[in-house]
C-alpha cells in the first residue's frame, strides 16, 4: 500500500489548524535537536540523486526534491527575522509571506543553496540555544496567526522541518523509483 501523503491544513486560509498540525507532528520530540538534525537528514536523503532527479517532480503538482530544499531554506530566512525581530524589538508584528511565490525566486545549485540552509540554520540553532527560555514567552504578532510566542514558533518551525522531511523521503522514493 503506497504511503499517505503529507497533507496539511492551510497556513494561510488555516491558520490555527495549520499551527497545531505542525506542534502535533512535533508532538514530544526535543525541538532544538530536531532544528539541529534537519540539514544533516535533508544532505543524507539527496546524497545520491543527480541534478535531474533533484529537480524531477514527483507529480505536476508537488515540489521537487530542489523545490523543498528552497521552502526550507525560504522558511529558514522568514523564520531568522521574525525569532531576531520577537526578542530584540517591543510589539514586534511581522507579515506572513506566499510560499508559492518564494519558490520561484532563482536560486543557487542545490549543494550551494544546501550549505546557505546549514549554515544559516546553524546561527538560529546557536540563537535558541543561547536563549534562555524565560525569553522563550516573548510575542511576536504573527499577521495570520496572531501571538506567537518565541518558544511556540520554534516548534512550529521544527514540525515544518518533519512534515518536509517526510515530503522529501516521499519525493526521493517516487523520483528513484524506490516507493
Amino acid at each position: 500500500m503506497p504511503e499517505e501523503k503529507i497533507v496539511a491544513p492551510d497556513p494561510v486560509t488555516e491558520p490555527e489548524a495549520y499551527q497545531k498540525a505542525l506542534l502535533d507532528l512535533l508532538g514530544d520530540q526535543d525541538l532544538e535537536a530536531v532544528l539541529a538534525a534537519t540539514p544533516e537528514r535533508v544532505a543524507e536523503l539527496t546524497e545520491d540523486l543527480d541534478l535531474e532527479k533533484l529537480q524531477q517532480r514527483p507529480e505536476p503538482n508537488e515540489w521537487s526534491a530542489e523545490e523543498i530544499l528552497g521552502h526550507l531554506f525560504d522558511a529558514e530566512v522568514v523564520y531568522s527575522f521574525r525569532w531576531r525581530f520577537t526578542l530584540a524589538e517591543k510589539d514586534p508584528k511581522y507579515p506572513g509571506y506566499d510560499q508559492d511565490e518564494w519558490i520561484k525566486l532563482p536560486r543557487p545549485s542545490f549543494p550551494e543553496l544546501l550549505a546557505a540552509f546549514a549554515s544559516l540554520r546553524r546561527a538560529n540553532v546557536w540563537l535558541v540555544e543561547e536563549t534562555p527560555t524565560s525569553e522563550w514567552k516573548k510575542d511576536g504578532i504573527h499577521a495570520e496567526r496572531g501571538s506567537e510566542p518565541f518558544g511556540t514558533s520554534l516548534a512550529v518551525v521544527a514540525g515544518h522541518d518533519l512534515a518536509h522531511l517526510k515530503q522529501l523521503e516521499q519525493t526521493v522514493a517516487t523520483v528513484t523509483g524506490k516507493s
